[in-house]
């Protein structure tokens, strides 16, 4: 399913999911690990510990979203079970600003090869905001670093609370004086694109099966719901831009 031109001409933003859609968390978190263990002498399974740290998410956040801990930013989150998983994998002997530099890896994350010059292409139509569970400085450091070429920076830590919440999907609508149907959620998540299209956001499902590694296998399923289906950012771009359409200038609502 893909939006007919008059539809397509109401979307004003295009709201990203971040981790695994636009920046390839697992490679980043991998290539970090590696130059700390030979920065310390360290002989660690990168992959593994990457994976393990990546499985921590969304459990660590649900713990905030269903009220069983308190307002905790991700950048604490990924700590917490940073803590964890070094005495898990027998890691010891770092000190407290080699934790804390480690931690801060999910900061220094690198975009997948085609999302810089896919997001430019789209950001000559539309507006372009981050939606992610990242903290704002997280965030704010990604975009300078990996050379992210957003509008603003939507996190949601603004709502204080993580998707897929409600209340996340609102708060970018609130903030950018936009109806939800003139927000497009682009991601690499079907459950993140479920839950902004059951908050009328329209949806781009951008597959990413290398995402978890090459063995692993995704769900790459397409939910008829979904109005766009890209291989890439160039072919949502590709879809977005070449239709017929009208839009009107991004300086008015």
């Amino acid at each position: 399913m893909s939006l007919t031109p008059p539809q397509l001409a109401d979307i004003r933003c295009l709201a990203f999911d971040v981790f695994g859609t636009v920046v390839d968390w697992r490679s980043s978190v991998i290539r970090e690990g590696e130059s700390l263990g030979r920065a310390r002498g360290l002989e660690v399974d990168w992959a593994a510990f990457a994976d393990a740290w990546r499985a921590g998410y969304a459990p660590s956040m649900n713990r905030v979203r269903q009220g069983r801990l308190s307002w905790t930013s991700l950048d604490q989150l990924h700590r917490m079970t940073l803590d964890r998983l070094l005495e898990e994998f027998g890691i010891d002997g770092l000190s407290e600003a080699d934790k804390a530099n480690f931690n801060r890896a999910w900061h220094r994350l690198k975009p997948w090869p085609d999302a810089v010059n896919g997001m430019h292409r789209l950001r000559e139509r539309f507006i372009l905001t981050p939606l992610s569970n990242g903290n704002m400085s997280l965030l704010v450091n990604m975009a300078k670093q990996a050379g992210l070429p957003w509008d603003c920076v939507l996190s949601a830590e603004l709502a204080r609370h993580y998707k897929r919440d409600p209340e996340v999907y609102r708060m970018a609508a609130r903030l950018l004086d936009l109806s939800p149907q003139q927000i497009m959620m682009v991601a690499a998540h079907q459950d993140d694109l479920k839950a902004a299209h059951s908050e009328g956001l329209h949806t781009a499902f951008v597959m990413r099966p290398l995402e978890f590694g090459p063995q692993a296998r995704p769900d790459l399923t397409i939910d008829p719901n979904f109005d766009y289906v890209a291989n890439d950012f160039h072919d949502l771009a590709d879809q977005l831009l070449s239709r017929s359409v009208s839009y009107p200038s991004l300086a008015l609502k």
